[in-house]
């Protein structure tokens, strides 16, 4: 409680110091965006009886929206960001079907206190192909390669991030099916490294809400005029079975530890999960969302047949002027682990019982000629994959882990606002070997 009570008070100090919206502009505003919308959708409407309107765009499915805070299309990702559309309607219209072709990739060095350990990798590169077969149904895919090699003996991997149908339902309701990403945070649906600030990705949308996160399921996405968008669909989860309580990787991350990535992914306990974000105001994203599941997966002989997760959020985002504010809590829990865990005793990393964190972030455009751009920014952030343990292993001396905090400062430089260069130096409370200076580069097409 005294967390999320300092996160709001965060959130408002930081929002008094931009200017405000007077009421009756912004309402003002929305009622002429509303006309512009509708005027624009008689003029396709005209079009397309004239015959002149080609197949609709598949767009990047996280495509960052041109207008922060506007609303949403349904089917694609709420509006928070002021990057350009990755897809063009006149490049797809050029190529006269409905083909789209995206991507992204990433590169970075990061040096800590200790040379030795000094590395440099190709985080990730992206390819992705999306094809609209008619204005009302359209696939998207999406291949991404981590860590440059991926062999027996390279750490790298090879995955499809996203492949999915959505077909349109009506103007503001949207269905889909196949592998793709859990509308939950700011970062995992605008992963890109365009769209956030540092050479890496913040450790909350890391470590709690495991970006870049997907599932196989059916989801429904639908927008309001008022500017809300809502999520909720029934997808595949987590399973417990691949818990390794001797590998570190189960503290790093306990939902990365236990995701499926949709790779012969275990299904007999489904999610549930819904999302809500709000843009009604130009510039303004308030949002939310739960995700939640047995993850026993109904194994034989499986110790916590009934164990189940739950992971929530709420974040908030508004980029008033030359500013861009954000702030994010997420929370997870494990329970009925109990059985499981006496199994584990002796074992470093048992399944813990809570694990939560969150983020503060400010940033401001400093300078603009042309296509370039300086964004300063700094973040402050808690973390802590394991707040606590089930009773039954305190006997055994298990408690929580200590809660990492950390600082980060740097800069964005934007050659185009698809093509970046970045900097920063990461500052570490608990563990502050790991301080380093990091630089990295980034695009997205």
């Amino acid at each position: 409680m005294i967390k999320r009570t300092v996160i709001a008070a965060a959130i408002a100090a930081a929002f008094a110091t931009a200017p405000a919206y007077a009421q009756d502009d912004w309402r003002a505003e929305m009622q002429a965006m509303k006309a512009e919308i509708q005027r624009l959708r008689d003029e396709v409407a005209a079009l397309k009886k004239q015959g002149v309107v080609a197949p609709a765009v598949v767009a990047a499915p996280a495509a960052p929206a041109a207008t922060p805070g506007a609303v949403a299309i349904a089917g694609t990702p709420a509006a928070t960001t002021q990057q350009a559309p990755v897809a063009t309607a006149a490049a797809t219209q050029e190529r006269g079907n409905g083909l789209s072709l995206f991507g992204y990739g990433e590169a970075s060095y990061s040096r800590p206190q200790a040379a030795s350990q000094a590395t440099a990798t190709v985080g990730r590169f992206v390819l992705g192909a999306g094809y609209a077969f008619s204005d009302k149904t359209k696939v998207v895919t999406e291949l991404e390669v981590e860590r440059a090699v991926s062999s027996a003996d390279d750490p790298g991997e090879v995955e499809v991030e996203q492949m999915y149908i959505e077909h349109r339902l009506s103007d503001n309701l949207a269905a889909k099916v196949g592998l793709y990403l859990m509308p939950l945070g700011l970062l995992n649906e605008n992963h890109e490294p365009v769209n956030y600030y540092g050479v890496n990705r913040n450790f909350v949308e890391t470590a709690i809400i495991p970006t870049t996160w997907r599932e196989i399921g059916i989801g429904l996405t639908g927008n309001t005029e008022f500017g809300l968008r809502w999520d909720a669909g029934v997808t595949t989860s987590f399973a417990l079975s691949k818990w390794d309580a001797t590998s570190t990787e189960a503290i790093e991350s306990p939902l990365g530890a236990t995701h499926q990535e949709g790779a012969d992914a275990k299904a007999a306990n489904l999610a549930l999960y819904g999302a809500l974000n709000w843009n009604g105001i130009p510039g303004l994203n308030i949002g939310g969302g739960i995700f939640a599941s047995k993850v026993g997966q109904k194994q034989p002989d499986a110790p916590s047949p009934d164990a189940r997760m739950m992971l929530a959020e709420v974040h908030t985002r508004w980029m008033p002027g030359n500013w861009d504010l954000s702030a994010l809590y997420a929370e997870g829990r494990f329970s009925n682990t109990e059985a499981l865990n006496l199994t584990l005793v002796g074992n470093p990393y048992p399944v813990p019982k809570r694990f939560s964190g969150w983020y503060m972030q400010a940033a401001y455009k400093l300078w603009e000629s042309g296509n370039y751009s300086l964004y300063p920014f700094a973040r402050y952030e808690e973390y802590n994959t394991a707040r606590s343990y089930d009773d039954v292993l305190i006997p055994y001396g298990y408690s929580g882990l200590p809660t990492e905090k950390v600082v980060t400062t740097g800069v964005s430089f934007k050659l185009h606002p698809q093509v970046v260069l970045k900097a920063d130096y990461q500052w570490f409370r608990e563990d502050s070997n790991r301080n380093a200076i990091n630089l990295g580069m980034g695009f997205a097409y």
